[in-house]
């Protein structure tokens, strides 16, 4: 069989495999959020606080959709024309255009060009978090992350783009192959190492300090049975007053994180709420389940982009010879951008089941619906959010069950249980 074939059973077996997790391991059907208590509870909401959080997603949506458009527009141009392959040979010329020099500088021009053009966006999107006072931080500080996400960008990229090549060089017919381990296990590597070594570039975590709150969220781990590193607090206080909190890490590295803003905003009690709604992700294993279907959506997006890359009037429009070549990079951005934006609903679908599983969860650790949902609202009126989104925005980006069904779905426990 040749190579082609193989990748063609490989790319059915990998998609096989996802279908798989997917139906075993994600929550497809949710707890009860009836409409009616939805429609309720967003009357219950002050006027105000509705007002002012559908007037900032107002603010930001211009700026997000154009923003969208523009990296699609600038994807597809580079991708689809023989523009990204001239911008790879520039990169490499003054280096003898060593692939080398094509593969890493290259590889990183394209995307820092990508990122540039649509920089004015993300500062649009500060300027209005700030006229709004959301965020805390000014354009020096915001200045700074923007540096330190390029450097760790570039670094990344750099690895990636080397070892990649590098595959391409030494096994020009089996380069899917390996590609798709390497990105599968790159995957799971990121999962371990991102809270231990990426976080803490962005963020000063301190253990939550001794007292009756970290007594009380310690007891609740273990009575739920999941072993935890630590609490600790971010100081997102430098940056934003909205707040959060979640889990993250493998393993040794896994650990409950909660915004400082969260415990300056919130009651005891609603902190423990949202602890316990993290408990469930880590309960049920939500990042090991999104470690693995990253890993394997990772291993057939690499055998996909073999396949599709093999088509000659897609790579004549790109002006390249192979797919595997440094100069054919800017084309796996413009693919690989394409098919996120269709897979977007996808994810966003996945995510608010997985979320809504974790807010049953804390209502059933807790037995207190009333707290949960005082801290739904809180979260709604300190992060100003839209608590009943349109209905194509919410299906298309939104991660989490909305306020009003979050609200809704702890009336419904409510019932349940008689209180």
């Amino acid at each position: 069989m040749t190579p082609r074939g193989w990748a063609v059973l490989t790319l059915a077996a990998l998609v096989l495999a996802l279908v798989v997790v997917g139906a075993l391991l994600v929550p497809w059907s949710r707890p009860p959020a009836p409409r009616a208590d939805q429609l309720a509870a967003l009357r219950d909401l002050p006027a105000d606080q509705v007002a002012r959080g559908r007037a900032l997603q107002a603010a930001l949506r211009p700026g997000r959709y154009t923003g969208l458009a523009v990296g699609l527009l600038v994807a597809l141009l580079l991708g689809l024309t023989p523009l990204g392959a001239r911008l790879v040979e520039l990169a490499g010329r003054p280096f003898g255009d060593h692939w080398i020099a094509r593969a890493v500088l290259g590889g990183i021009a394209v995307v820092l060009v990508a990122d540039l053009l649509t920089l004015p966006f993300a500062a649009w999107r500060q300027s209005v978090l700030t006229r709004y006072g959301l965020s805390t931080q000014g354009w020096g500080g915001w200045t700074v992350d923007l540096l330190k996400s390029y450097a760790l960008s570039a670094v990344l990229a750099a690895t990636v783009l080397l070892g990649f090549y590098t595959v391409t060089r030494l096994a020009p017919r089996w380069w899917w192959a390996f590609g798709a381990a390497g990105a599968a296990g790159l995957v799971v590597l990121l999962s371990f190492v991102l809270p231990v070594l990426v976080e803490p570039v962005f963020n000063r975590f301190t253990p939550m300090e001794q007292g009756p709150l970290r007594t009380e969220l310690t007891a609740l781990a273990e009575r739920d049975g999941v072993p935890v590193r630590d609490v600790l607090v971010a100081d997102a206080s430098r940056r934003t007053r909205a707040v959060n909190a979640y889990v993250s890490g493998l393993g040794p590295t896994r650990r409950v994180v909660v915004y400082d803003t969260l415990l300056r905003e919130a009651t005891p009690a609603e902190v423990t709420s949202v602890v316990a709604h993290e408990l469930g992700h880590a309960r049920d294993r939500d990042v090991w389940t999104g470690t693995l279907t990253g890993a394997l959506g990772a291993a057939a997006a690499v055998v996909a982009l073999y396949l599709v890359g093999s088509w000659t009037p897609l790579l004549r429009r790109a002006g390249v010879d192979s797919i595997a070549e440094p100069r054919a990079f800017a084309l796996l951005i413009a693919l690989v951008t394409v098919v996120g934006l269709v897979a977007g609903p996808v994810q966003a679908l996945v995510s608010r089941r997985v979320e809504a599983r974790a807010d049953a969860h804390a209502l059933a650790l807790t037995g207190d619906p009333t707290t949960f949902e005082a801290m739904q609202r809180r979260l709604a009126g300190v992060n100003l959010a839209d608590p009943d989104p349109p209905r194509a925005e919410y299906l298309w980006f939104a991660s989490h069950p909305s306020t009003v069904e979050r609200m809704a779905a702890a009336r419904a426990y409510a019932r349940e249980a008689g209180r």
